[in-house]
């Protein structure tokens, strides 16, 4: 097992950070991590890589307890934090082989120039870290993280201000690697987690409210609505629309009538009758499956 956390609490005087957290994460596996912000992602991240002790539990990383080989851990767990901090008075080849050596790296030129094709940051090798975009910036996170050619990679926002083509680039890079390498993924783009994460575990006010599957995830949370998004070429009869069997809700934005329905069953059929008797055109009508951010909200709205 690459990562096996039990019983985890932490806390911050009297704030309770983590409450008792358990979850295990075996090797070759991409783990999505979410939670609203002040969930505990962060704090979970930093007592996995050992720069932050739990106040009560057990954490092992590739079999190896965390709080008595934090040290020797380093070589074995790449962690890219949410505020990726850089020297930013250097290079970023400078600083890549500064990290290298720091690891003791065996032919670290041959690692350094390796991760940055990797990550794409051949072209910007001789910049300093301070003229770097936020995107460049988490690239050159990425790439330190990856220098040991780590067995687990602990990863916090890793698309964090990268542009559609960075993140499109990032994502390939981060499937690729989990063919081999454990990856704990945090992330608070939905659809970035349903194209990665076989796996997706929830975390909210320090304890874990779900942890399933990615395709199982909607099945086990109870999510039985359906959504139709529908839109007429003139105005409807509201109260005849509204009293079409099974719609449990209706509302109007933006020129366009969202049916939400009592269970899941398919409306469509029931609104082309409704447009036919009232003589109405449909212009525009989509059916949405419950969505991994529906079943989000649901789980961590209070």
């Amino acid at each position: 097992m690459s990562i096996s956390v039990s019983q985890i609490s932490k806390n911050y005087g009297r704030q309770k950070a983590l409450d008792k957290v358990s979850f295990e994460i075996p090797s070759g596996q991409i783990v999505g991590f979410l939670g609203p912000n002040g969930a505990g992602k962060s704090t979970m991240m930093k007592i996995l890589t050992g720069y932050l002790p739990p106040s009560e539990g057990e954490v092992k990383v590739c079999a190896y307890p965390v709080r008595e080989n934090a040290l020797a851990l380093r070589r074995k767990v790449g962690y890219l934090p949410e505020h990726n901090p850089l020297y930013l008075d250097m290079y970023i080849a400078e600083y890549l082989h500064f990290v290298a050596k720091v690891y003791q790296i065996d032919q670290a030129a041959k690692r350094v120039a390796e991760v940055m094709e990797m990550t794409g940051l051949g072209p910007e090798q001789h910049k300093k870290a301070a003229a770097l975009s936020k995107g460049y910036r988490q690239r050159v996170g990425l790439a330190q993280a990856l220098l040991p050619d780590p067995e687990v990679l602990i990863l916090d926002e890793p698309t964090s201000g990268l542009d559609p083509n960075q993140i499109s680039g990032v994502r390939k890079l981060i499937g690729e690697l989990g063919q081999s390498k454990t990856v704990l993924l945090s992330t608070h783009i939905m659809q970035e987690v349903t194209a990665l994460c076989e796996r997706v575990i929830i975390i909210d006010r320090g304890r874990i409210v779900a942890d399933e599957r990615a395709d199982a995830l909607e099945k086990s949370s109870g999510e039985q609505q359906m959504l139709i998004e529908v839109m007429f070429d003139r105005q409807p009869d509201t109260e005849r629309l509204q009293a079409l069997p099974g719609i449990a809700q209706l509302r109007h934005e933006n020129g366009k009538w969202l049916l939400s329905t009592e269970g899941k069953q398919d409306l469509r059929p029931e609104v082309f009758r409704f447009a036919v008797n009232n003589d109405l055109v449909i212009l525009e009508m989509r059916q949405h499956q419950p969505s991994l951010e529906n079943i989000f909200r649901r789980l961590t709205a209070h």
